[in-house]
């Protein structure tokens, strides 16, 4: 165990990074994205309450009253919890307007945006450096007038350094010694490489060592996460961040990713809470519809799952596929999914997790019907499995207890659908009705209440809703529901059901997550 001053010694040694959070401005500006203002305050509160996130710019000025509205509603929060400094909202070269804007939404922090390239400024502004300098210089004398800091972007600045490092120079020359926080430094067209980060941050460091830069990196090469990494090698004190990476174009880099390479394969030191990056992750997905892809690094569905059966092998003799990226770390655990490829000692591992203990000769058995359910793409997960077992066994072990007797769902225009169940539970019949907003839900109300009524148990809360149709066109193809249920207990179930009928699908789904927990 570490002694206090062992605990020092290491904090001198491992660099702390800054980890700003650009989702709710940057990352808002992905196709299709716009958050409503509760929404916005929402994701603010989980990334500075519960990940514990450096700082987060919020918006950008002059957009709208919606947009002013949210920003209003974040200060009025984060001032409450004594983080009004953490809030940050990027402003234009624009004389008093973007000042006022940001001072009359409650904000205290201006992320000043100024043209870090020639080219920028002679045909975006059509001003000269000079007359450029001098205006960021007026913003900057009014923003801390009323009170606001200031941190200054370097809009374009990796074509600067590339193009024109002279007029980059120019502008931190004119400006290093006025009250500017940070400098952050953005590759705004993402078109950097590591190797280019590490020589021009070596290049602004080297003139000018007491400032304090961030780097704000675009994914257009798939370089962002290797980009952030590279500054903060190369003397970076912040980056710039979103939540499932999202952005302009091919979006910015992930929050999860930087994390973690910046603890793994840098030994920094930041504020972030590694068990909460999966709420955040979901919350936005959730808001912004943007879903996250399976195989994400850190926050994909699929990423501590392992299908290979030699891989579970390996697992079971010791840890041997594990890496430093344990899903405990996270929050999460790992699961071993099963296809074609898993084999005996995967298929054995997820046997023993759900209690059930087979025969060498039974377990093979098993293990030749699910890669034959892998060989037709069939999905086969842990929940599966007691039915697989009962189907190639055939024997009354996990016999069904609920059984779905009778029902009738009804749809009329103008009319909420209705429902009436009956269901056999453990030997006992019951019957239920009731309305919802479509005939699925009518459906599990109805079950809803016979579990209330009749059980006095708690029914299990829809968590996630999933719907897939074999690629084609066909009217009559098979619909897959996948159903993920919250116990009461808190962990999650998910099964699945196929069908024609997308609400017999949901069904039957429905009624295997009722044979699992009477099981």
């Amino acid at each position: 165990m570490e002694t206090n001053k062992e605990v020092k010694s290491h904090q001198r040694l491992s660099p702390y990074v800054e980890i700003m959070d650009s989702t709710l401005r940057d990352g808002e500006q992905t196709s299709g994205v716009s958050f409503l203002p509760h929404e916005k305050l929402m994701i603010a509160r989980m990334l500075l309450r519960d990940l514990n996130v450096d700082r987060i710019e919020v918006a950008s000025a002059r957009v709208s009253e919606g947009e002013k509205e949210a920003v209003k509603m974040i200060c009025r929060y984060a001032r409450q919890i004594d983080k009004i400094d953490c809030v940050e909202v990027l402003g234009f070269v624009d004389g008093h307007t973007s000042v006022d804007w940001i001072v009359d939404a409650g904000a205290s922090t201006l992320n000043l945006l100024a043209k870090g390239s020639l080219k920028h400024c002679r045909e975006q502004l059509k001003k000269t450096p000079e007359e450029h300098i001098a205006d960021i210089k007026a913003v900057l004398v009014y923003a801390l007038e009323q009170g606001v800091g200031v941190n200054l972007y370097l809009e374009d600045w990796s074509s600067g350094m590339k193009d024109s490092p002279e007029y980059v120079y120019q502008l931190m020359d004119a400006l290093v010694d006025t009250p500017i926080r940070r400098f952050m430094l953005p590759d705004t067209l993402g078109i950097m490489n590591p190797l280019q980060v590490v020589e021009y941050f070596r290049k602004m460091l080297k003139r000018y060592p007491d400032a304090h830069f961030d780097f704000h990196a675009h994914n257009d090469y798939d370089l962002a996460v290797s980009n952030s990494l590279a500054a903060a090698l190369s003397g970076a004190r912040g980056l710039h961040v979103t939540v499932n990476g999202l952005g302009e174009r091919c979006g910015n880099a992930p929050l999860s990713s930087v994390q973690v390479i910046l603890k793994d394969q840098f030994n920094a030191r930041t504020n972030i809470i590694e068990e909460k990056l999966m709420d955040v992750s979901k919350l936005v997905e959730s808001y912004s519809g943007i879903a996250i892809a399976p195989n994400q690094p850190i926050i994909g569905d699929n990423v501590f799952t392992q299908v290979a059966g030699v891989h579970a092998d390996g697992d079971q003799k010791g840890g041997l596929y594990h890496n430093p990226l344990v899903p405990e770390r996270f929050g999460r655990r790992r699961e071993y999914a099963m296809g074609k490829t898993s084999g005996r000692a995967n298929i054995a591992r997820n046997l023993q997790e759900l209690g059930l203990e087979l025969t060498p000769e039974q377990t093979q058995r098993v293990t030749r019907r699910i890669t034959e359910l892998g060989d037709r793409k069939e999905v086969v997960t842990q929940d599966d499995l007691p039915f697989i077992v009962s189907d190639v066994l055939k024997h009354d072990v996990t016999e069904e207890k609920v059984k779905l007797v009778s029902y009738q769902v009804s749809l009329a225009y103008g009319l909420k659908p209705l429902a009436n169940v009956k269901v056999d539970i453990n030997g006992q019949q019951y019957e239920g009705h009731s309305s919802g907003d479509g005939q699925y839900d009518a459906f599990v109300k109805a079950l809803r209440k016979i579990y209330r009524e009749y059980l006095d148990r708690t029914f299990p809360l829809l968590q996630n809703y999933a719907v897939t149709i074999p690629p084609g066109g066909r009217t009559d193809a098979l619909v897959q529901t996948v159903i993920t249920w919250q116990m009461a207990d808190g962990h999650l179930l998910r099964t699945r059901g196929l069908d024609a009928d997308q609400t017999e699908a949901a069904i039957k789904a429905t009624i295997k997550m009722l044979n699992i927990i009477e099981t």
